[in-house]
């Protein structure tokens, strides 16, 4: 797979995205947190980890909603997740939004990405484009 080909709008993101291994997915120009189905975070790349400040070695392992990114624990982001859990469609939905937990407000676009029935073994996304 062609790494510079992937971007934030790519069609089929969340295969793509489960396909790559690590180091592949630190080449990404756009920040990616992977999660399971605990929201335990297991894949935090490295654009993210300079967007932020936050060493991967800090967030990996670590509650996505309640220790990491607080400021998503809410409706728009985390609720979304636990609603495809109950639904029979997958989730791949685009918004504006602006990020506030351990970062000054950054305005940003989130693509929210869970296969059909998660959680199961595949893990779920936040894909994050900085617009500032």
């Amino acid at each position: 797979m062609s790494i510079p080909d992937m971007g934030f709008d790519a069609d089929g993101l969340h295969a793509r995205l489960e396909a790559l291994d690590e180091a592949a997915l630190d080449q990404l120009g756009f920040g990616v947190i992977g999660f399971d189905a605990d929201g335990v975070i297991r894949r935090y790349n490295a654009w993210e980890s300079r967007a932020t400040g936050l060493d991967p070695a800090r967030v990996l392992g670590q509650p996505l909603f309640t220790v990491v990114a607080q400021c998503m624990n809410n409706y728009l982001v985390a609720q979304r997740f636990e609603d495809t859990v109950q639904g029979d469609t997958p989730l791949d939905v685009v918004m504006d939004y602006v990020l506030t937990w351990k970062v000054r407000p950054v305005p940003v676009q989130l693509r929210l990405l869970a296969p059909v029935g998660a959680p199961g073994p595949a893990c779920r996304y936040v894909v994050i484009r900085r617009l500032a």
